[in-house]
């Protein structure tokens, strides 16, 4: 084996290091590199790419949900975000200052946006007069900087890309309506496009945004048993309308102010694609998103350039042509053997093999980075049998990650038993809770696991027994969870 094929599979076990696997994997597949500034990382080509295929996918949902983009400045003024006392609270140790200007020291204190409903709010307040401006639905992709103590590329930076929400209504029950759409469309982008399934419910009133009236949110199941918060939907009410004076005259030409919600999604759910689907010899990227859905590889020996390689750029060519993303590779310093285990690691969803012999046959080798499943098709059937095949990947990493996350949700009617699954066994424990946050902080205290959803079903809720921690009659039944 050369140093080139000894590199490309050196990566250390899932099972042996969970952590070690994900920096390695990050950084050996090309989708992030470290700068000199803590936590702060580069998003390489082939990252972005994959940001990318989500951006656009996500962008589409959004506008056919009848939201516009727009944009808004990176420096939020210091009294814009004090003006809301429980958001600047919240936002207060991660929130980044500039204090200089060129050579001069600034009078006021600029914030580096840490989220942007204080500018986006001031900006409403001077648009929005009428019952008839509304509802206003605007969505902007942005980066954000949050002063992160600890830090994992993709999964928590310092500096990440997002879509925000922010969108004002006439209504309390508008803007519930808007939070719950936005919620929802959030799941099905998540398990259509990332092939991940998700918990979605709403945030206890510890844990919700700062700044909002409730938060609610989708939680994925990392293969490491740690969950994740995939995306957010806040029902801001008239906190904020009311902070920085956004009102409109109604249809009773009264004053009053408007009901408001803010959302996102981030850079966080490319880590979520690592950390979900890959395996011991790297990604396997669902192939909605993945950058190249299929790569073809010729089989360099004897005169392959001559027999071989024409053929591989027709059916590549032809694959182009049927809306496949292909990349032929015919480099001719590595091995066809390197060439597999590079694609393997980057988590290309089908491969496909000609080599002379085939040719002969009139026939080529499709290889699925899901199974490693191989087949035999005709060269003529190509075009019609990888769009199948990529349907039929798509289906099964996300039939794979449903049947891993339905067998990590457990049931614990006391606290003893609680302990022992996060200890144990991890994953999502589902448990009664009195509604409490003295028993929330102290469960979170003894074993770092916090509430991740409440699920939007009452009858669930009506259905709690005791408290899994004091014992007094139940609230909710709710899904909590050790999270990264």
């Amino acid at each position: 084996m050369n140093e080139n094929e000894r590199q490309v599979k050196q990566l250390t076990p899932k099972s042996e290091d969970f952590s070690k696997w994900y920096l390695e994997l990050v950084q050996k597949a090309e989708l992030a590199d470290y700068t000199p500034m803590k936590g702060m990382m580069v998003i390489r080509p082939y990252g972005y790419a994959v940001w990318e295929n989500i951006q656009r996918a996500l962008d589409t949902r959004i506008k056919a949900a009848g939201h516009v983009n727009a944009y808004f400045p990176l420096f939020i003024p210091e009294a814009f975000l004090k003006k809301e006392a429980e958001h600047v609270e919240g936002f207060s140790p991660e929130v980044a200052w500039v204090t200089i200007g060129g050579q001069e020291e600034l009078e006021e204190r600029l914030a580096v946006r840490p989220t942007s409903e204080a500018i986006i709010g001031h900006m409403y307040a001077r648009w929005i007069k009428s019952w008839r401006d509304l509802p206003v639905l605007i969505n902007q992709w942005a980066n954000i900087v949050r002063w992160e103590k600890v830090t994992r590329p993709f999964l928590r930076t310092t500096e990440f890309l997002w879509q925000e929400g922010h969108t004002c209504h006439e209504t309390a029950e508008e803007g519930e309506t808007e939070t719950l759409k936005v919620l929802a469309m959030y799941r099905e982008f998540c398990e259509t496009e990332l092939a991940i399934p998700v918990l979605s419910g709403r945030k206890s009133l510890r844990e919700k945004f700062a700044g909002a009236q409730m938060t609610y949110a989708i939680e994925a199941l990392m293969s490491d048993g740690k969950a994740l918060q995939m995306g957010t939907s806040h029902n801001l009410g008239q906190h904020f309308s009311k902070a920085f004076d956004i009102k409109f005259e109604d249809r009773k030409q009264t004053l009053q102010y408007v009901w408001q919600t803010s959302w996102g999604m981030t850079t966080r759910t490319v880590g979520a694609l690592i950390m979900v689907h890959g395996d011991d010899s790297g990604l396997r990227f669902p192939p909605r998103v993945a950058p190249v859905q299929a790569v073809l590889i010729p089989i360099s020996v004897g005169s392959w350039k001559e027999t071989v390689l024409p053929v591989a750029r027709t059916a590549a060519d032809g694959l182009r042509a049927a809306g496949v993303r292909v990349s032929l590779d015919d480099r001719e310093e590595f091995t066809p053997g390197w060439k597999f285990s590079e694609y393997e690691m980057r988590g290309v969803p089908l491969r496909v093999e000609i080599g002379p012999r085939d040719v002969k046959a009139g026939q080529a080798v499709l290889v699925r980075r899901d199974t490693m499943a191989k087949e035999t098709v005709p060269l003529a059937s190509l075009t019609s049998r990888v769009p199948e095949l990529l349907e039929s990947i798509q289906a099964g990493l996300f039939s794979q990650a449903q049947a891993f996350l339905a067998s990590n949700i457990r049931d614990a009617a006391d606290y003893g038993r609680f302990k022992d699954i996060l200890e144990n066994e991890r994953g999502f424990v589902r448990a009664p809770w009195c509604g409490d946050e003295v028993c929330e902080d102290k469960i979170k205290e003894e074993t770092m696991a916090t509430i991740r959803v409440i699920p939007l079903d009452e009858t669930e809720g009506r259905a709690a027994g005791p408290c899994v921690l004091c014992g007094r009659a139940g609230k909710a039944v709710v899904y909590f969870a050790r999270a990264y």
